[in-house]
């Protein structure tokens, strides 16, 4: 098993903190998919244009699921780098079934 750093782990707590919100979470999910979706085309075409349009698109999601439904501002405007990483740690743990995109009663971290 994999351990986590105390100072990536306490980031990563604050960054959830900051993901309470359902439709938040719902919306950080699909923009993740849409950025992975065009990586994945990008790789495909050999073109930098699914790439950027997935990357516009899953920023996209991701501020409209923090003004208008968590309330605050995203944490990668102030922590790009840990944000983005925090980001797809928590996809990847939505694809564990270790956070929930239905209610925060049935997250396991």
């Amino acid at each position: 098993m994999k351990t986590v750093s105390p100072t990536k782990q306490k980031f990563y707590d604050f960054y959830l903190e900051e993901h309470q919100n359902m439709a938040c979470r719902r919306l950080h999910f699909a923009g993740s998919s849409f950025g992975l979706l065009g990586l994945a085309k990008s790789v495909k075409t050999r073109s930098p244009k699914p790439l950027l349009k997935g990357i516009a698109a899953g920023y996209a999601c991701a501020w409209v699921g923090h003004f208008f439904f968590e309330k605050n501002k995203p944490a990668s405007f102030k922590f790009p780098l840990k944000s983005f990483a925090s980001d797809f740690r928590m996809y990847t743990d939505v694809l564990r079934g270790r956070l929930s995109l239905k209610d925060r009663e049935f997250d396991k971290i």
